[in-house]
């Protein structure tokens, strides 16, 4: 079984000490940069599995190493989790729409970025494999979406969805950001004319949101938009599709 390979890259020796520390103890081999144009040579020298990115870095700052690793063929499917302090909301934004495919904020436990690191791993995994089959996949946090296979996972673990649990989730999936109304839910995915009853919709959700471990009240993936219907929620990270 292969070590995977994170590339860690912040200014700050303390946190990289920390994070290779509690990399290493999981099995993974951690290679180090400090700067941006570290980083570039790094990955160019030891094609990591996946990178951990400071935003704030001396010489390129990270959204423009993340930015460069996108443009190129030779490493834009590389995983990208940026790290950003605390309040520093318009640099996530502008790291995540760089290509950045999750972000963590600074403080953060080492049990948290562990979790992230591992689920994508984990969705690289799967996405390689629907890739080799000629099909596209959406990720989403731990969530990934084979719409052409009917499949969708948590990790590693394949979701048991009914087929209209599924045709939910995919239809909120890859209009991300989209509000439907209950209405129009129930014309998409059940077929018909709304008939004065959208409860089923709200139902379907729920069992769906339960399936996801997805809490309505903070949710990682699907909102309610009160009054309206729902949508797919993109606060977190945005859906790659490859």
């Amino acid at each position: 079984m292969s070590v995977s390979k994170i590339l860690v890259v912040d200014d700050e020796t303390y946190i990289v000490e920390l994070v290779k520390f509690n990399l290493e103890k999981e099995g993974f081999e951690v290679v180090v940069a400090y700067d941006g144009l570290s980083a570039l040579q790094q990955v160019e020298s030891e094609n990591p599995d996946l990178i951990i990115l400071d935003i704030m870095l001396p010489n390129i700052d990270g959204l423009e190493v993340c930015h460069t690793l996108k443009q190129d063929k030779n490493y834009k499917f590389i995983p990208i989790i940026m790290l950003t302090a605390k309040g520093e909301e318009f640099e996530t934004i502008l790291g995540l729409e760089a290509g950045a495919d999750d972000y963590i904020t600074k403080p953060f436990s080492p049990r948290e970025l562990l979790a992230r690191v591992k689920a994508r791993l984990r969705a690289v995994k799967i996405l390689d494999a629907e890739k080799a089959a000629g099909v596209k996949a959406y990720v989403f946090k731990d969530l990934t979406l084979v719409p052409d296979k009917y499949e969708a996972f948590m990790g590693e673990t394949k979701l048991e969805l009914t087929p209209k649990e599924f045709e939910l989730l995919r239809l909120l999936t890859v209009n991300q950001g989209k509000v439907f109304t209950r209405e129009i839910l129930l014309a998409k995915v059940w077929g018909y004319e709304f008939s004065g009853d959208t409860r089923t919709v709200d139902v379907h959700i729920r069992h769906l949101r339960q399936k996801l471990n997805d809490d309505s009240s903070y949710p990682d993936y699907i909102e309610t938009v009160r009054g309206v219907g729902y949508k797919f929620v993109e606060k977190d990270g945005p859906v790659h599709r490859r």
